[in-house]
């Protein structure tokens, strides 16, 4: 096989499952090899019927050729029920391998995945992460569930038919498996022209899978710009891309069971014309005659399959190599194991110290910034659009790291806490809200599992979600839908925070958690907020002035770089950006 490399990669990965590897190996051998034995029964039928108690079984001591049929029979049977078992046998152990690399694959490069840093996935498109996810890896799957059986199969027939084509008349032999090499070396050709082309298909196949995703989560947007009838196009043409790269690799792949034949057709050719004159002129046996016209058969017929084997065999590699690089991608974010308590945790200040920070290819967001957020403290951050306060946010979750300076925490930098142990003393309510496609009493306790009802509905309550809930016709059983579409965005807030206070993190961060609501619902979250940040470090990014005008403290970015820093009353007496804004928000200017 040209193609070593993932192939190669794949064996490895499957290294703990060699033993089964080995049993199903085992078994595809033996079924071809009983598979391959009844064409020797019918040689020795004709040869009782010819010779009688000259023939070959008659050796044995069973000179009556009616007992020499019967125990063709008897061998007959024994054979078939010895195929159909080992068929049976290959057909569970590749099966299940198949479903189990499948599912263990998927498990590995979804944890992996889960393990990178945003900054990986800014890199990457969604959609195309899913194809990996779905469809390359269920292409492999259907590889090891038919494929590598053919492989197998056709590898033993060669040989065993070698074997007995020799054992009858080397000359025969060597017309028969004339044709071999041009078979296999014309496959070899084959295997490297489909390579690209396969290649070509799956990286199409994940940016239309892309596209698709990305519609659907957009179908209002779509919809309120009318906007269909441009998607359309949009995805017609890349599946047209798609059906094109799967036509160039259908052209080479249906041109190669033709020339199989052709060569194949040479070899029975010569079998039949060479093992007849042989048997014509006495050198063969009638019966050794019809063995090897029914091996020749048996023999080059399956190679026509080569095709479609080889065809499964590219598109496994092709999607194997894509799920491998995923897999054996660098995890950008790597952690140490520091784990402090959570009173040390809840008492310590956070330390930015000459911290640097860019987005691949883009300037500078942070130059040497400097802050402290204090331990028990609501620190309100805010700026204008690009300022650099929902960086500061990922940064302080370690979902990207500083291009330079340090963040530390519990008098460590954050590169060296233990990662589960630095995310799950924070409590994140962000601008876009992600539930689960789930009831709302699960979505709540998405914060913490252990938690039992009347826990998940007492945060409910401090989040003020509890009137709404009740309201429903099934209440806190509701099923909240795709992304928690059937809720308004003011109910998926409530939510956001009733899980944040569920978490009860030593630190709480609220990223816009006000913008997109009216102002009843965000007095209504304000008061939630003020309930929850008592003696807990908060660090809120408002659009919003008055959800942090109550903060103990109060930095307003622009640039990435701190202008302004205090009290919203001192801020307002300052008479800079923040009471410009604070003019415009309420009215004044």
């Amino acid at each position: 096989m040209s193609e070593g490399g993932p192939f190669r990669r794949l064996l490895r990965y499957m290294a703990p499952h060699k033993a089964t590897i080995r049993l199903a190996t085992l078994c595809s051998v033996l079924n071809k090899i009983w598979d391959l034995a009844p064409p020797l029964l019918i040689g020795l039928a004709v040869d009782v019927v010819v010779e009688r108690e000259g023939s070959f079984l008659a050796q044995f001591g069973y000179e009556d050729p009616w007992h020499q049929l019967i125990l063709l029979s008897v061998l007959t049977f024994l054979i078939w029920g010895l195929e159909s078992l080992f068929e049976y046998f290959y057909g569970i152990l590749w099966r299940n391998l198949a479903q189990t690399v499948q599912h263990e694959l998927r498990l590995e490069t979804f944890g992996h995945v889960q393990k990178q840093g945003m900054g990986w996935f800014d890199e990457r498109q969604k959609g195309d992460i899913l194809a990996i996810l779905n469809d390359d890896i269920n292409q492999l799957e259907r590889f090891l569930d038919k494929g590598a059986n053919d492989l197998l199969q056709v590898t033993t027939t060669v040989i065993v038919v070698g074997a007995v084509f020799l054992a009858i008349s080397w000359k025969v032999a060597l017309f028969a498996v004339l044709p071999i090499p041009i078979i296999v070396w014309g496959s070899f050709l084959y295997q490297r022209s489909l390579e690209p082309r396969y290649a070509e298909v799956r990286n199409t196949a994940g940016r239309l899978n892309a596209l698709l995703e990305n519609d659907l989560s957009g179908m209002s947007t779509i919809q309120s710009f009318t906007a269909e009838e441009r998607e359309l196009k949009r995805v017609e043409d890349l599946s047209n891309e798609y059906r094109d790269a799967n036509k160039k690799a259908i052209r080479l792949s249906v041109a190669f069971v033709p020339m199989i034949r052709m060569a194949i057709l040479c070899g029975f050719t010569a079998t039949l014309l060479l093992g007849g004159w042989l048997t014509l002129e006495g050198v063969l046996a009638i019966g050794a005659y019809s063995v090897l016209v029914f091996m020749t058969q048996r023999l080059l017929w399956p190679l026509t399959r080569l095709g479609e084997t080889f065809d499964l065999y590219q598109r496994a590699m092709a999607s194997s190599t894509r799920v491998l690089d995923v897999l054996t991608s660098p995890t950008e974010i790597k952690q140490g194991d520091y784990r402090p308590g959570k009173e040390e945790i809840s008492k310590s200040d956070i330390v930015i110290q000459d911290v640097d920070f860019a987005y691949t290819g883009r300037e500078n967001v942070f130059s040497n910034l400097n802050l402290t957020i204090n331990s028990g403290k609501t620190t309100g951050i805010v700026g204008a659009t690009g300022s650099g306060k929902t960086t500061l946010i990922r940064l302080l979750q370690r979902f990207a790291e500083p291009t330079g300076g340090a963040i530390i925490w519990a008098n460590s930098p954050l590169p060296e806490w233990d990662l589960q142990t630095l995310r799950s003393s924070m409590a994140l309510v962000d601008q876009h809200i992600t539930l689960f496609p789930t009831t709302i009493l699960e979505n709540i306790r998405y914060g913490n599992p252990d938690a039992s009802d009347d826990e998940v509905k007492e945060a409910g309550l401090v989040a003020e979600a509890t009137q709404f809930v009740e309201e429903l016709p099934d209440g806190w059983n509701t099923m909240v839908g795709e992304g928690g579409h059937r809720l308004s965005g003011g109910q998926r807030q409530r939510l956001a925070i009733a899980r944040a206070v569920l978490k009860d993190a030593p630190v709480l961060i609220l990223d816009e958690a006000t913008s997109a609501v009216d102002n009843e619902t965000e007095a209504a979250l304000q008061r939630s907020i003020s309930k929850i940040s008592v003696d807990r470090t908060a660090v809120i990014i408002a659009h919003r002035l008055s959800t942090i005008r109550n903060a103990d403290r109060i930095i307003v970015l622009e640039y990435g770089e701190i202008i302004e820093d205090g009290t919203h009353e001192e801020l307002v007496e300052l008479g800079g950006v923040y009471a410009r804004m604070w003019s415009v928000q309420t009215g004044q200017i």
